[in-house]
């Protein structure tokens, strides 16, 4: 009779969870046209599938800051969310795969007819000894300066400055204005190291940085201690209440006609868009001096986890964002430009078109900090350096700092 009654107990526990028609989804997205971008894709979801509810389980903290401490906790746990959003590259892999924790995913996209959509790029840094493990829903470009055209005009701008020179002297002539020259948030700690890396790729080149992270290139080269030294005459301009800032608080100081330029990931143009600025009439843009000819790639991509709840309802999801519909409902509100090859290009803005382009035709290069390019605890340590960098302005000590941080997680640095 007991025996009976644990089973009865265990079939009604699994017919009451069967029955949740649910999906969790997991993301930092909560701001600006991040967030609605987000909500777009719910409604669209919605539009399938309207029985099925939708937890928005978003954690605020700009980049995924607080999200990944949240996120991890819970993979560890073994409380996974339905699917959730990584970064393709060493965050997802490291993270997640090689641990185990998560499902390869590539025959959802086999049986979608779809695998030859995504360029093999993107789809090799979301893969794993020959499986795909996350489906990439959208591409930013990290090294791109946004400005207030206003200010531009004001400060005698006539064209987008393609070197360091001209850039210093704009910055200077804002600056002489009463204008922010350089708006930088770091209250996140992400954004300075994000800076740094663009700044780090100009000197460096895109052949040499991309070769860091295959042990092809040392770490102990001058253009990096150059980077520092251009990075300190940049933070010369930046606001002095910066520490106290997101970069969603840093972009409305261009906004707001307080800065004339903020150095920040495309997401930053979706976010203007919501205050309600047209690209190419109040803001314009171009890429940091010296990365003209590279596309520094920050890709959000969703996965199934191991052990995913509401797993019929997270693939549904899965296929959902990888169709084409989806990315092109989803990437002109967010500020990015899709992962598929195959998408609309007329229902993206003169940025994005400008973006697209040159995803397609420049160089591409992985994002430290946004976990593309190198291990966590490598970004993290450097994310920690260049933010005290920021306060001591010390290109000898934090040079040194980077070589010892270099070596420790097993990069050259002879």
């Amino acid at each position: 009779m007991k025996r009976l009654m644990v089973v009865v107990c265990v079939l009604f526990a699994v017919f009451i969870f069967a029955g949740e028609n649910k999906l969790e989804i997991f993301s930092w997205w909560t701001g600006g046209g991040e967030e609605e971008g987000l909500l777009a894709l719910f409604d669209l979801f919605h539009k399938y599938y309207p029985d099925v509810e939708i937890i928005n389980a978003a954690v605020a903290g700009g980049a995924g800051t607080n999200a990944k401490a949240v996120l991890k906790t819970r993979m560890l746990g073994g409380n996974p969310p339905d699917s959730f959003q990584v970064h393709a590259g060493m965050e997802l892999i490291d993270t997640y795969v090689v641990t185990n924790m998560m499902e390869p995913i590539t025959w959802i996209l086999k049986e979608m007819g779809v695998l030859d959509k995504f360029p093999k790029a993107i789809l090799d840094i979301c893969s794993y000894n020959g499986e795909v493990y996350s489906i990439p829903v959208n591409v930013h470009r990290a090294n791109v300066v946004f400005y207030n055209k206003k200010i531009a005009e004001e400060i005698g701008m006539t064209r987008e400055p393609i070197t360091w020179t001209e850039f210093i002297y704009y910055l200077k002539k804002a600056k002489e204005k009463g204008y922010v020259g350089l708006a930088l948030g770091d209250k996140n700690k992400w954004t300075s190291l994000h800076l740094f890396e663009s700044i780090m790729l100009a000197e460096l080149g895109p052949d040499k940085y991309n070769a860091l992270w295959k042990g092809e290139a040392s770490f102990n080269d001058p253009a990096i201690e150059k980077a520092l030294e251009i990075m300190k005459e940049l933070l010369e301009f930046i606001n002095n209440d910066h520490a106290a800032m997101t970069w969603q608080d840093a972009t409305r100081l261009v906004f707001e006609g307080k800065a004339f330029c903020n150095m920040m990931g495309d997401w930053a143009e979706g976010y203007l868009k919501t205050l309600g600025w047209t690209p190419g009439k109040e803001f314009g843009w171009f890429a940091l001096p010296g990365t003209q000819n590279a596309f520094m790639v920050v890709s959000d991509t969703f996965g199934l986890p191991k052990g995913a709840p509401h797993r019929e309802n997270a693939i549904k999801w899965l296929k959902l964002i990888a169709s084409v519909e989806a990315q092109d409902v989803f990437n002109p509100i967010k500020g990015s430009i899709p992962a598929r090859l195959d998408a609309d290009k007329s229902k993206y803005d003169p940025y994005l078109t400008w973006s697209m382009n040159d995803f397609a035709t420049k160089a591409l290069c992985p994002s430290i900090i946004h976990g593309s390019a190198a291990p966590e605890s490598f970004a993290t340590a450097l994310m920690d350096a260049i933010n005290t960098f920021v306060s001591t302005r010390n290109v000898e000590r934090t040079f040194q700092e980077i070589l010892y941080i270099a070596e420790d997680n097993g990069y050259l640095t002879d």
